[in-house]
């Protein structure tokens, strides 16, 4: 299955992550700000989720789009996780990674009445009367079975209703996302930090969605930090931790060649998933509106094929 529209719309799809409070607090007027930004430089594909800030980049999102045509823009959400009442007695930053209270917490629903009921409270804390795409969000971390034979069909049912345009699996697990295309449900899966330019475990699977028609999202393209910079620094994450001494130096290869090139590294990183047939887009993330200028600035560079061809000469990437 290919997805009913064109997913490449602008420069990249718009990561709402960052403007749920990832790691760190954003402010409404900031968040506000980057969801402006990443309008004006044409982006035109805005993602996010439950998860990201227990609704708060839902909410954030869906203010920040409000007055704008709901024609002239996508958005994706995810079913999976239903926001439930919380303890209230801190914050969610060491068990989800959001810098927000914790007065809300994430239950595991992959039942259908969960995936409506879920998909329905999204589209309330959006302000919207539709997605265009839902995602069934990281059904490896709590149950992948259920997450297929139940969650994944009652998104392909809400589909053939037309509640939803498009359908699909995101998770950063090469061997979930290969198992949902298997089910030969999916329209698009969105695959998290797993093509990268410094690593592509994924790769067979990319090259299988382009044979059967399922379009990929590549997320994750810098690896959380690591390829974000020209030179990786000592302490840069990687998985969101702190980056291995091997990783971090197959990194800096990578960013010597680039420099030798004239590009930079995170201009390759941003461009290198694209190569691929069935990668129809990226989504990046964003906590600010100069962090999307310059996200639209490396999109825009211009990486030339002699790159590529050093890369697998050096063995950095596959011949």
């Amino acid at each position: 299955m290919t997805a009913p529209f064109d997913l490449d719309t602008g420069p990249f799809w718009f990561g709402g992550a960052g403007i749920g409070n990832l790691l760190h607090p954003v402010t409404d007027d900031d968040a506000r700000a980057t969801v402006d930004a990443a309008w004006d430089v044409g982006v035109r594909g805005f993602d996010t989720a439950p998860h990201y800030g227990l609704g708060r980049s839902e909410r954030r999102l869906g203010a920040a789009l409000a007055d704008r045509p709901r024609s002239s823009y996508r958005v994706s959400t995810k079913v999976g996780r239903l926001l439930v009442p919380g303890s209230g007695d801190g914050t969610d930053l060491a068990s989800g990674g959001f810098a927000v209270p914790n007065d809300l917490v994430r239950q595991w629903d992959p039942s259908p009445s969960g995936v409506r009921r879920s998909l329905d409270e999204s589209l309330e804390r959006l302000g919207l009367d539709h997605v265009d795409i839902a995602y069934l969000h990281d059904p490896d971390v709590y149950s992948l079975t259920d997450g297929l034979t139940q969650a994944l069909p009652a998104l392909a049912a809400l589909r053939d209703e037309g509640v939803v345009q498009a359908v699909g699996v995101g998770s950063n697990s090469v061997s979930a996302l290969s198992a949902a295309v298997d089910t030969g449900l999916c329209d698009v899966i969105m695959l998290a930090g797993r093509y990268t330019l410094l690593e592509q475990p994924a790769a067979e699977l990319v090259a299988r969605c382009a044979a059967l028609g399922v379009d990929v999202v590549a997320v994750g393209v810098y690896n959380s930090g690591l390829l974000s910079n020209p030179l990786p620094a000592p302490d840069t994450t990687y998985d969101y931790a702190p980056a291995p001494a091997s990783v971090l130096e197959r990194a800096r290869a990578l960013a010597a060649v680039c420099s030798r090139h004239g590009v930079t590294l995170p201009d390759a990183a941003l461009a290198f998933p694209r190569r691929a047939p069935a990668v129809r887009t990226v989504a990046v993330g964003a906590q600010s509106a100069a962090q999307v200028r310059e996200n639209a600035a490396r999109a825009a560079a211009v990486v030339p094929e002699e790159l590529w061809a050093d890369l697998r000469a050096e063995g950095l990437l596959p011949a």
